[in-house]
């Protein structure tokens, strides 16, 4: 990773400098010829890899008042940098280029927090400088060598005479050295030679900003990837640049999800270094690890080991019917039946029958034969812990719904938790997906949870449902029985990503046909959308805060799963006002789009307003590009049962748009949308059945 300000000079400052492996191997780089700065003329990045800046310089004592020296920089995050001067002056220039160099190896995350420690000193190797510190060294090697060396000053100097339309250049190749290693072996790049794990697609339509928000989103989604140590063919995305460059197990299932359309290898990685991860055995059992994530102003911070071990079951489902191989799911179906055993285990419900043993459990996660109800059965343990609570005077957090995956029965007894909404939603999604796992792979367990499904939608509607005079909202998170939280969030999205099920079809969703209705007219008002997307938090909250994480910036993913899902569900002019705002924020940000921007309201001639802690490029913001196509198109296979279905916006959104590079059954997929949302299929694999709208 390379970071810089716009004029490409390395200056030491906040998160200025190279960075490999998290610690930054060069921290100052700042390039003066005749002893001045050249002036900025550009900055721009060419690619999620490189940047290159321009900048121009007068000749001293030159009487035209046009700068005879031109800079440009390309810098790559690989640490290679190529410096050339043109000159396109009248005269030859003689002019001595000074390149200062200094590091402090320090770590990403100490520097992120605002550290800042002394450079060290340098010592002059070949062609350059080296320094030295406690487990690693660095050292920048020019090519072709300086005409002189100053370690004290760490300034490499060559004395230029460049003639009239000619040009000069050096590379600077800078590197680090481990000297000393701990810890578990780092995950890896993806290397050179080794292909990206998704098909290129090719997006043609009416909307000019459509294709290239793809194109550059998945180039800087390629940018993230990375190889895990344990086996380096299995990549997996990490969250994002600057702040988050490693593995949040929620963000890159995410990635996976949304990227099926180009292919089942990213969930494959993605769900397999997980796997690996996953803890099989103690009262974490099944629970794929996260770290705390901010809960906004209105609720506690909460674990995103709960969304990413419900989000591993729906993302191996999607992915069965996208076409992931039989034997790979098979493979990765112990760590599901974990993932639902740890589910069942959360729930507090009504009495149950007593809990499986933990043997038991143990032996049914590794696909053994059960003579009692299965470890992912929603009975089996549905009630751990609950009744010891009541029993023993503890006081109780809501009844009948999923709270925190990553605490145990005990604690949650101790320390009840909001039940939140959108968890409400993933985990009746994660159920009826493992439902429908077990049932093809003949597991028992899939009918009750399909019953305890049922049960909990029947719940949520009755509970979770807050009655206003707008029409009515879902609470945002049930502290108690009986107690919702009335906060307006954009967690309700979750509401609205109903999974893909058998035949391309949805599965019933949380909220009924007129909650859902008013949730999408709502979501379409400026209490919500901003212009560039939907705020996290009602602008009508007291608590707003338009560059809030969790109250009030716009988080790019969710606006999507609101476009898609809403979209899905049938109000495609809510869905509409949604994606005008986004694919202009997108134009702005050079089809960039971040992690979030500020959810301040849209004014004519202002761009969207940046985030200062915004991950950019950011793996969510950057699958969501694919998703929100794909979603708009229709795609929605079932290739275990031989069918794709396409059912386009019949407003067409993008105008007419042609999809190709998509991959079904492993197999290339194309879709030709016309003006009026017909949808044409052009190339598909020849044993699938088509439906179209």
């Amino acid at each position: 990773m390379a970071l810089s300000g716009l004029d490409g000079q390395l200056r030491g400052q906040a998160l200025h400098g190279f960075y490999r492996s998290g610690v930054r191997t060069l921290a100052r780089m700042e390039l003066r010829l005749g002893g001045v700065e050249p002036l900025p003329l550009q900055g721009t990045l060419t690619s999620a890899a490189e940047a290159r800046f321009v900048g121009a310089v007068r000749v001293p004592g030159d009487p035209d008042p046009d700068p005879a020296l031109t800079v440009e920089r390309l810098r790559h995050a690989n640490g290679v940098e190529t410096v050339t001067v043109r000159n396109t002056g009248v005269r030859p220039a003689r002019i001595p280029l000074e390149i200062t160099l200094g590091t402090d190896l320090g770590q990403l995350a100490e520097i992120s927090a605002g550290q800042r420690l002394a450079d060290l000193p340098g010592q002059v190797q070949s062609a350059g400088l080296r320094w030295a510190g406690p487990q690693h060294s660095a050292s920048v090697a020019a090519r072709p060598s300086p005409h002189a060396v100053l370690a004290g000053a760490g300034v490499l100097r060559w004395d230029l005479e460049v003639q009239p339309g000619a040009r000069w250049s050096v590379e600077l190749s800078t590197t680090l050295e481990t000297t000393a290693q701990s810890g578990p072996r780092p995950p890896t790049g993806r290397g050179p030679g080794v292909p990206l794990p998704w098909s290129e697609p090719e997006v043609r339509c009416d909307d000019t900003r459509t294709a290239p928000l793809v194109a550059r989103s998945l180039d800087a989604l390629g940018g993230l990837l990375v190889a895990d140590a344990d086996r380096p063919t299995d990549l997996y995305a990490v969250s994002g640049a600057p702040w988050r460059f490693g593995l949040t197990a929620a963000d890159a299932l995410w990635a996976a999800r949304l990227t099926l359309p180009l292919g089942t290898r990213l969930a494959a990685g993605t769900l397999r270094a997980l796997a690996r991860r996953q803890a099989t055995t103690g009262p974490q059992a099944g629970v794929v690890p996260g770290p705390l994530r901010h809960g906004g102003p209105e609720l506690p911070p909460s674990c995103t080991a709960t969304e990413a071990t419900l989000l591993f079951v729906t993302v191996l489902a999607e992915a069965w019917r996208w076409g992931l191989p039989r034997q790979e799911v098979a493979e990765l179906l112990p760590a599901a039946e974990r993932a639902l055993a740890a589910l069942r285990s959360n729930i507090t419900d009504a009495p149950a029958p007593a809990p499986a043993t933990s043997a038991a459990a143990a032996a049914t996660a590794d696909g053994a034969p059960s003579d009692g109800p299965s470890a992912g059965s929603p009975r089996a343990g549905a009630t751990a812990g609950s009744g010891r609570a009541e029993a023993e005077g503890a006081p109780l957090g809501p009844v009948g719904f999923v709270t925190d995956l990553g605490r145990s029965a005990e604690d949650r007894a101790a320390r009840p938790v909001p039940a939140r909404c959108e968890v409400q939603a993933q985990a009746h999604r994660a159920a009826l997906h493992g439902a429908e796992l077990l049932e093809a792979f003949g597991r028992p367990g899939a009918a009750e949870w399909r019953s305890w499904a049922a049960g909990l939608r029947e719940r949520f509607r009755e509970q979770f449902w807050i009655d206003d005079l707008s029409g009515g909202r879902p609470a945002a998170a049930l502290i108690a029985p009986d107690r919702p939280l009335p906060a307006v969030a954009s967690s309700f999205v979750h509401l609205l990503d109903l999974g893909l099920a058998a035949e391309g079809d949805r599965h019933e969703g949380m909220l009924d046909r007129e909650q859902t209705r008013v949730l999408a007219q709502r979501l379409a008002t400026p209490e919500f959308d901003c212009g560039w997307g939907l705020r996290t938090l009602s602008a009508k909250s007291p608590r707003f805060n338009p560059l809030g994480h969790r109250s009030g910036a716009v988080r790019v993913h969710e606006t999507v799963l609101a476009v898609v899902g809403l979209t899905e569900a049938g109000f495609e002019r809510e869905a509409g006002i949604l994606l005008e705002g986004l694919l202009d924020a997108s134009a702005h940000f050079e089809g960039r789009l971040p992690e979030m921007y500020a959810g301040e309201q849209r004014v004519t001639g202002c761009p969207p307003v940046p985030h200062p802690s915004a991950c950019r490029p950011a793996a969510l913001s950057s699958a969501a590009a694919v998703h929100l196509v794909a979603g708009l198109a229709g795609v929605r296979p079932d290739v275990p049962s031989g069918r794709v279905t396409v059912r386009p916006a019949s407003t067409a959104p993008l105008g007419e748009l042609e999809l190709g590079g998509l991959r079904v059954a492993g197999e290339p997929f194309s879709v030709r949308i016309s003006r009026i949302g017909v949808a044409v299929v052009e190339e598909a694999s020849p044993t699938l059945q088509l439906g179209t709208r």
